[in-house]
């Protein structure tokens, strides 16, 4: 109700939350990037419930299906930095022409230039400041720039995805700030890959929608110069023409010559055709650091799920006894979940959680708790007391009696939830 201009359905996908703020209806102003109005959703596909990214690009006609031969290109690329393209259609649904792509969703992502360049603070820095003109070098803290070993992160992420683009005969096209996620504190994901190929699509191409891919692969390798150069400066303002060499005399001063030289290499016209390969000498040793890091976080993730996985095994039991306690008939017999098997679930569903102090106060330990649900769960030969709740009787079992009548039980209630009693 709130937003009008967003359908309920489109295609396959419902449920559509604006990621970013809509344009206006009478909008004219296109984006920098693509030369189109655009506008970016959350939605979900009926097909398989999972959440994915729509890009729209608005009043787009499609008038040439032989760029689709792109797009399957695109569609079979499944890389750890690159937003998988899952599919391209075109629908009527917002009411004009419009071209949807459909993309992975990644939570909690932010633009590389929401994350680094949105200060224009930094751009007044580098613009006003004298970088050759000091004594000795400037702590980069101080300085106001990035650490090192972030820049070289990115770098890796960069360049391994741009070389599985490479390689299956594509070109990125859309190295840009504003068009690379970062999820958590350094991974990155290429956004919006596949789009420039399907919209500046050329017929005069000889039919051949490869053809200019040589040059486009040329042009990432200068993108992704400009991309680290900024990073470098901490400031876009170093990536335009008048302030390169104040950028790169920033760069000699503050970082090292490694990197100095692959932004020398990567925006520096070459007679020879260049490879996203060539700079890996200039990586380095750095490469062992960024997998190292990867594989100290794949540690502490396992970790992580291991306990996960525990918490639902025992969520698991006790909501499997919820079904069996206390229920009030079953098959007509409404003392069922108070006599036999049952009975002695129900003295230990109150072992487990209405346990009391001397003083009659409630005794709650959530380690006796678990301990006493794993020790079912593996139907150890341990005795436990069971006392009833007038004090009446006592019962000593083993927790493997208890789990044999507590599999039983649940049996009983699957089959006749099953029809088969």
């Amino acid at each position: 109700a709130d937003m009008p201009a967003v359908p309920t359905e489109v295609d396959s996908y419902h449920s559509l939350f604006p990621l970013e703020p809509l344009p206006p209806p009478n909008r004219i102003q296109k984006s920098s990037n693509f030369g189109y109005i655009t506008s970016c959703y959350k939605a979900v596909n009926s097909k398989d419930d999972l959440p994915y990214c729509l890009r729209r690009i608005h009043g787009f006609r499609l008038v040439n299906t032989k760029c689709m031969v792109l797009v399957d290109m695109w569609k079979k690329i499944q890389h750890s930095n690159i937003v998988t393209l899952r599919e391209v259609f075109t629908t009527k649904a917002f009411a004009e022409p419009s071209l949807v792509f459909a993309y992975d969703f990644h939570a909690g992502g932010e633009t590389m230039m929401s994350r680094h360049f949105n200060d224009p603070n930094a751009d007044a820095y580098f613009t006003k400041r004298k970088w050759g003109q000091h004594d000795g070098p400037l702590p980069r803290q101080h300085a106001g720039l990035l650490p090192e070993s972030l820049i070289w992160a990115y770098i890796v992420q960069l360049s391994s995805a741009l070389r599985t683009i490479h390689t299956a005969g594509l070109a990125c096209r859309v190295m840009d700030p504003t068009k690379i996620l970062i999820t958590g504190k350094t991974r990155l994901r290429v956004n919006c890959v596949g789009v420039f190929d399907v919209l500046t699509f050329d017929n005069s191409q000889n039919n051949n929608p490869l053809a200019l891919m040589a040059q486009y692969q040329q042009a990432d390798l200068i993108s992704l110069g400009k991309v680290v150069l900024a990073l470098a400066c901490n400031s876009l303002a170093g990536i335009q023409r008048e302030n390169l060499q104040k950028a790169m005399e920033l760069v000699t001063i503050n970082y090292s010559s490694d990197l100095k030289n692959l932004i020398l290499y990567l925006l520096t016209d070459q007679n020879r055709m260049r490879s996203v390969n060539d700079i890996m000498p200039m990586i380095g040793a750095r490469f062992y650091t960024q997998l190292d890091a990867a594989q100290m976080r794949n540690d502490v993730i396992e970790e992580d799920l291991a306990k996960e996985v525990q918490n639902g095994r025992l969520f698991r039991l006790l909501a499997k006894l919820g079904t069996i306690n206390e229920r009030p008939e079953f098959q007509k017999d409404p003392t069922w979940s108070e006599t036999g098997d049952r009975y002695l679930l129900k003295l230990f569903r109150d072992h487990l959680f209405h346990q009391v102090t001397e003083a009659g106060a409630p005794w709650i330990d959530l380690s006796h708790i678990i301990s006493c649900l794993n020790k079912l769960d593996a139907g150890v030969p341990e005795k436990i007391s069971l006392i009833s709740r007038d004090e009446k009787s006592v019962l000593v079992v083993t927790y493997s009696d208890l789990k044999r009548c507590f599999e039983n039980t649940f049996q009983e209630l699957i089959a006749a939830a099953n029809g088969q009693l």
